[in-house]
């Protein structure tokens, strides 16, 4: 029975990394579907930002990054204020781009 729940916790680790966000996916996702407004680095495009009348938050920000995936993921499927849902990111590209926000410390 001992090996059967370690065969099983292997197996189950295993399925759970495959299945991670890919930050490095991510951040191609996010080159194609946010750097326009997010800046290439997260910094935000002030072009944009006086052009919407609105204040882009730094990506690279503690409250940004003190935000947890599900917020950003919510951010980016349903969008915030005036920014609009991203209808190009969905299912896993929405949480690899979340990954790739997260290294943006």
């Amino acid at each position: 029975m001992r090996n059967v729940l370690i065969v099983l916790t292997l197996t189950l680790t295993s399925a759970a990394a495959g299945l991670a966000a890919d930050a490095k996916a991510g951040q191609a996702t996010y080159d194609k579907s946010c750097k326009t407004c997010h800046g290439a680095d997260g910094t935000p495009n002030p072009a944009i930002a006086k052009m919407m009348k609105v204040d882009i938050k730094d990506l690279k920000s503690p409250e940004v990054q003190g935000m947890s995936a599900g917020d950003i993921k919510k951010i980016i499927t349903d969008g915030k204020g005036k920014m609009k849902p991203v209808k190009t990111v969905t299912g896993g590209a929405v949480d690899d781009v979340v990954a790739y926000v997260h290294t943006l410390k």
